[in-house]
């Protein structure tokens, strides 16, 4: 392929990437996913303890001084998680498309390194980081040469012995034809430099918002089974 048809393809989906983004904006209720939902905080909590345990029993929890990375961390992601796991905000980078989302993040954590731009070809050199979080990202990108390119660039960036720590849904959105699922297999086929733990977790969004308001406990017993969670839960180390 050459560099002219890779801009292409790459050119063709940052738009449709962008406009996605743009209708959301426009068609989705912000109070839908806003932190004061009980939907939100069950899945939410979920997934943060899920993280830290298979990122304890994995040994590469985040240490002070450790340089980390989210691709894609739209408003602020999992940033200030970070913070909280005890790394500082000068240790912090991050890439997000959207350059609003992006400028807000900035206001928030103004000495963190947050960048505009797409992560086909990261700003940063090899072997740089500690920890590098991809979280609902790559289910948004439909061109599969665009999944790939970005999870090379993330392989390229961690160091030996430095984690991926991944979030994402596993099926394909029926009323979403702007997103994909990704199973394990394809999530393999994309870092094959990276071995580690895969797990689900995350009871499926639609139940999660009906029962969690209603009762919690319910919520909890649901996610226990199995086929009621939808998303991947990924710790991948690079050797």
């Amino acid at each position: 392929m050459n560099a002219s048809n890779q801009t292409d393809f790459i050119a063709i989906e940052r738009e449709r990437v962008q406009l996605e983004y743009e209708r959301r904006a426009r068609e989705v209720s912000p109070d839908l996913y806003a932190p004061w939902q009980p939907s939100f905080q069950f899945m939410h909590g979920g997934r943060i303890r899920a993280a830290t345990t298979m990122l304890h029993r994995s040994s590469v929890f985040p240490k002070p001084g450790d340089q980390c990375l989210e691709v894609g961390f739209g408003a602020l992601g999992w940033l200030s998680e970070l913070i909280g796991w005890g790394v500082s905000e000068s240790d912090l980078h991050g890439i997000e498309l959207d350059p609003f989302r992006a400028r807000r993040a900035r206001e928030i954590l103004p000495l963190a390194d947050l960048r505009t731009g797409d992560a086909v070809k990261l700003p940063w050199n090899d072997n740089k980081f500690h920890l590098v979080i991809t979280s609902t990202l790559f289910t948004s990108i439909l061109d599969s040469k665009v999944r790939q390119l970005i999870a090379d660039e993330i392989q390229r960036v961690l160091v030996p012995g430095g984690a991926l720590l991944w979030y994402d849904f596993a099926y394909n959105n029926p009323r979403n034809p702007n997103v994909r699922g990704i199973r394990r297999r394809e999530l393999r086929q994309l870092f094959p430099k990276l071995e580690g733990k895969v797990r689900t977790v995350t009871l499926a969004p639609p139940l999660a918002r009906s029962i969690a308001p209603i009762s919690w406990t319910l919520a909890t017993f649901l996610e226990a089974i199995p086929f009621l969670r939808t998303h991947l839960l990924a710790v991948l180390t690079k050797s």
